[in-house]
């Protein structure tokens, strides 16, 4: 790694990860290169310095690579994958894992790299995407002492709260963990709603009241109150099926340390429901709509 300011690699420029591509290069001082499948978003990274590369010369000059992908098993192809950076790579190198993936991947992919002498740190991001956009992430980080202190710098250009939750994986876990418990306070208040219509109090009143009491949230301020109550929601948003992949990384994780994570399970039937129905790809507590049409079926 170069001893100056090192070269920054950024691959996946979505919905989150043009926004994080733009803070680092707006604020790191470091030159950025990105690569990705969709150009128009590396043409207004391109605006910010931002250099629009081809992979080769990507992993050819980077010293750090980010990666901000769908799923942890996008992660592992792109990353272990034939033709992958994996083989790619020179010793030396650092990827930073900015996509939520589960622990087994994270460790798996960790290890390969590892054997080539390929440093790893799992930061996956949380938060919204107005968040990524006004660079107030919250970041877990997964990594050792050293390799922490040289990606926090650029971590705290898009995070405005980095916390060091350990070794390889850790990250992870937090960030599965909070998601869980997020979606199962989703769909309590899912519940809530149906629950509270049917017995003739509407969802505005309902959430306006428990936000004066113990029940008050910040999934109830911005999941109810801004998508169940006024049934909003949007595409490309945090959909119902990345929702389902994350809760399923839980349930997964609940198992492998001998915790039977009933109320992930409860959560991911009801997220496959609403897939079902066609909600798939609308924003995150559309599964409320599960319970309303529900209703409107007599269910």
């Amino acid at each position: 790694m170069s001893q100056s300011q090192p070269v920054i690699g950024f691959i996946g420029v979505g919905v989150m990860g043009e926004p994080i591509c733009r803070h680092i290069a707006t604020k790191s001082g470091a030159q950025v290169l990105a690569s990705d499948l969709n150009a128009e978003p590396l043409a207004r990274l391109a605006a910010h310095g931002v250099q629009t590369v081809g992979m080769d010369e990507l992993v050819s000059r980077a010293d750090i690579v980010f990666l901000s992908l769908p799923s942890g098993e996008v992660m592992q192809q792109v990353v272990a994958g034939k033709g992958g950076l994996l083989e790619r790579l020179a010793a030396g190198k650092l990827i930073v894992d900015l996509s939520t993936s589960s622990v087994d991947v994270t460790l798996a992919v960790a290890r390969q790299l590892a054997d080539k002498g390929i440093r790893f740190a799992d930061a996956p991001v949380m938060r919204t995407r107005a968040a990524a956009e006004a660079g107030t992430l919250a970041v877990p980080v997964g990594a050792s002492d050293e390799v922490f202190a040289l990606i926090e710098p650029f971590i705290r250009t898009f995070a405005s709260d980095v916390t060091h939750a350990g070794k390889v994986s850790a990250g992870q876990v937090v960030k599965i963990l909070n998601n869980m418990v997020l979606y199962e306070t989703v769909l309590a208040l899912s519940e809530a709603a149906a629950i509270g219509r049917r017995a003739g109090v509407q969802p505005d009143v309902l959430f306006s009241a428990f936000s004066t009491g113990s029940a008050d949230s910040f999934a109830l301020r911005n999941h109810g109150m801004k998508a169940i109550a006024p049934q909003s929601f949007p595409e490309k948003a945090f959909p119902v099926t990345y929702a389902k992949k994350d809760i399923s990384y839980a349930v997964a994780l609940g198992e492998q340390v001998g915790v039977d994570p009933t109320g992930a399970r409860n959560l991911v039937a009801t997220l496959q429901k609403a897939i079902e129905l066609g909600h798939g790809e609308k924003y995150a507590p559309a599964l409320s709509l599960v319970f309303e049409e529900g209703a409107k079926s007599g269910i």
